[in-house]
């Protein structure tokens, strides 16, 4: 009887111990176990080494020689200086404008395989652009690991509206899935028209026949290249942005060929001019590629076809929170992606050729043609209104043909890594997902062209934890509410940011002065953004405004007005850091609102309105008349500040000179500051078309009319006082 329990008690713990172990290989992420196993077998361990101060790190590059420098901080860029420092390499990185000033903060924010590349590697056949797909996906994986508060999975919705296309497209993103195979993020799955409209009810439902949703990754991309920059300086790399390479050193080695020996640089905030020693000299400079191939050989020929993509920012009630939207076949053939992103919509991409600039700017054209497609699948409730686009900016693509191989013509369908005979090693092509691969392979090329001493041979980036990622937690931003009184969507929005340094940043917070939150000025009333991130911005390597607005904060590329308005408050506080002059922050103000106007769209958008005829039927017109002249009390013919001033204290409203600057930037004045009659009959015109949504400067007028109604009314004398009339 004894033996018989002992038989069951040890069936019974084995069959516990067998269901506890399948319960625990079915719930754990095995993506996550990999990783984390691949993580501890291959990286180093997280850095100690502190952010050097801007003027350390470019006193480093004045006195220090270099195994590697790099030309470029883009995401390409800081990838092979994080590469080449955690391998032991003394490295430095040269940006001649800010990090991810270029095409890296333009992207469409999407870390991706590319479902369009798998439809063309199966339908043709196409053994390279499959192996392009498997490799993307595996780096979609490594990076939402990496930066885990930068990167999230995205659900993105492909509607389809007639049934022979449901199993074809079906079959496609479960193609997908299984290319993906480990490194799935997530099962792609059908969805009804019912459940399709559920999900993302702004969506057009006549004739829609049912959708499939499956998974890609999400990022904000400046912050994530910016991350990839740090972490590689905390692996001791000497970074440093605002320094242009002027030109290429060379001398002749022992077999007598010349070859490179480090970079002519110029600062281009001080004008100081110096060089660089370096054993390898790295070109990672993205549509800029041949310009610095041509220092090295002014005779090599041009490998870059640069391709302008523009992308615009709509208001977030066009898109659900969590859900996106592929066009996977538009008018003209290309995609367009409809996404969420930081509580706003974003639409893009275009495809045309175009020059190479550093000041790439959106078209009305491109604006439209992207209109155009998203109101395609809109339902008739979302009325898609040229006035809604709240930002727009164009990202140069750098397609290349291939140096390497004889026929040069044809464009390169992955990246490129070329070794010239005097060693410029040079990567170019690719796409934001794949940088990390891009980086390895580049390092691994100027290692053996350049003959360089690694303390490790092999990479070791696969799976390294970035900037912020260590202590990030999902519930994080919890403990920030309740440890600094922050408002909670600050403390969700400075996780998301900042990982575990949102602590280092919420240090700097200053007090509201209000019971709650306790800290944290916001530098705009409809955004999250904190006074203490300017500070924290500033000790990022942000030198200018430029550089806060846009690739510190986000908030150029969410709202350019709201960018144009916190402006003052932003140059303010980085001049206390960085001991601006008057002069100066007059200088930040004047090249930020160039930055806005021409490269965020507002200038186009304000063009836009202005080639709206005027078509206000003629009481309308008179009505407007009649609130011009109420303001106008002088009747000049023109509304001057002095005016808005006088009209804004009559309604019991204090506001700076800044301030109502900013309520005029509305409209356009003339160049002394005067808003004419014409000017304001093109702006209701406009809002009352839909190109405009909402002016300031227009509910000034209603209510100073309706001021001005109540003292007419109180004005007219009463039958009763007359005497009735007798």
């Amino acid at each position: 009887m004894a033996s018989r329990l002992g038989r069951i008690a040890i069936g019974g713990l084995a069959v516990t111990a067998g269901t506890g172990l399948a319960t625990y290989l079915l719930l754990t992420d095995g993506h996550d176990r990999r990783m984390g196993a691949l993580h501890a077998q291959r990286c180093p361990a997280k850095a100690k080494r502190g952010l050097p101060t801007r003027e350390e790190q470019i006193k480093s590059l004045q006195s220090d020689s270099f195994d590697v420098v790099i030309i470029g901080g883009g995401a390409t860029g800081a990838g092979c200086a994080l590469d080449a420092a955690t391998r032991g390499l003394k490295t430095a990185l040269i940006e001649a404008d800010d990090f991810a000033s270029g095409t890296s903060s333009r992207s469409t924010k999407l870390i991706h395989g590319g479902v369009r590349y798998l439809q063309k590697a199966i339908m043709q056949f196409d053994i390279e652009q499959y192996r392009m797909v498997k490799e993307a996906l595996h780096e979609r994986a490594s990076m939402l690991n990496s930066a885990p508060h930068l990167a999230h999975p995205l659900p993105i919705m492909l509607p389809v509206y007639t049934w022979w296309q449901v199993p074809y497209y079906w079959v496609g993103i479960k193609m997908y899935d299984i290319v993906a195979g480990s490194k799935t993020l997530k099962s792609s799955y059908l969805l009804s028209k019912k459940n399709a409209l559920e999900l993302f009810p702004m969506l057009r439902g006549d004739r829609l026949c049912g959708a499939i949703v499956y998974y890609d990754g999400q990022q904000d991309d400046a912050r994530m290249n910016l991350a990839v920059a740090l972490t590689a300086t905390r692996h001791g790399a000497t970074v440093a942005n605002h320094v242009s390479v002027t030109g290429l050193m060379k001398e002749k080695n022992a077999e007598g060929k010349e070859v490179l020996c480090g970079v002519h640089v110029k600062d281009e905030l001080t004008g100081n001019k110096w060089t660089v020693p370096a054993k390898c000299v790295i070109n990672a400079t993205g549509p800029f590629t041949d310009s610095i191939r041509k220092m090295d050989n002014p005779e090599v020929k041009e490998i870059c076809a640069p391709s302008s993509g523009v992308h615009i920012t709509l208001p977030g009630y066009y898109s659900p929170e969590q859900m996106g939207l592929l066009d996977p076949s538009t008018s003209d053939g290309r995609v367009i992606f409809f996404l969420p992103w930081q509580k706003q919509t974003i639409a893009g991409t275009t495809d045309l050729p175009c020059e190479v600039t550093h000041s790439p700017r959106p078209t009305e054209d491109e604006i439209m043609f992207i209109l155009e497609e998203v109101k395609n699948y809109l339902n008739p409730d979302v009325e898609v209104r040229r006035g809604d686009v709240l930002s727009a900016w164009s990202g140069i693509r750098p397609l290349v043909s291939d140096p390497n191989k004889p026929d040069t013509q044809s464009l390169a369908r992955n990246h490129i890594v070329h070794v010239s005979d005097s060693k410029l090693v040079t990567i170019a092509g690719g796409k934001w997902t794949t940088y990390r691969a891009m980086s390895e392979e580049t390092i691994d090329a100027a290692i053996a062209a350049c003959g360089l001493k690694p303390t490790h041979k092999t990479c070791q980036t696969d799976g390294l934890l970035l900037e912020g990622a260590h202590g990030w937690t999902p519930t994080m931003y919890i403990r920030l509410v309740q440890d600094f009184g922050l408002e909670c969507e600050v403390a969700q929005h400075l996780a998301k940011s900042y990982g575990d340094r949102a602590f280092a940043v919420a240090k700097m917070a200053s007090l509201t002065g209000k019971r709650w939150p306790i800290i944290g000025k916001k530098i705009h009333p409809e955004f999250p953004y904190i006074d203490a991130e300017i500070r924290y911005g500033v000790r990022e390597y942000a030198t200018t405004a430029v550089d806060m607005i846009a690739r510190r904060l986000r908030l150029a590329f969410l709202n350019v007005q709201a960018a144009q308005e916190a402006l003052p408050d932003i140059i303010n506080i980085m001049g206390e850091e960085l001991e601006w002059s008057e002069d100066e922050k007059k200088k930040q103000h004047k090249q930020a609102s160039e930055f806005l106007q021409n490269e965020m769209g507002q200038n186009v958008n304000r063009a836009s309105r202005d080639k709206i005829p005027i078509n206000l039927k003629k009481e309308e017109i008179q009505l407007y008349i009649k609130r011009f002249q109420i303001i106008d009390k002088d009747r000049k013919g023109y509304v001057s500040i002095n005016d808005i001033r006088r009209s804004l204290k009559s309604l019991g409203m204090k506001v700076t000179d800044d301030e109502i600057h900013t309520l005029l930037s509305d409209i356009n004045v003339t160049y002394n500051g005067q808003l004419e009659l014409a000017d304001y009959l093109q702006m209701m015109s406009a809002i009352k078309s839909g190109h405009v949504t909402y002016s300031r400067f227009a509910r000034m007028a209603e209510l100073e009319e309706q001021k001005h109604e109540k003292e007419m009314l109180k004005k007219k004398i009463s039958v009763e006082r007359s005497g009735g009339g007798l």
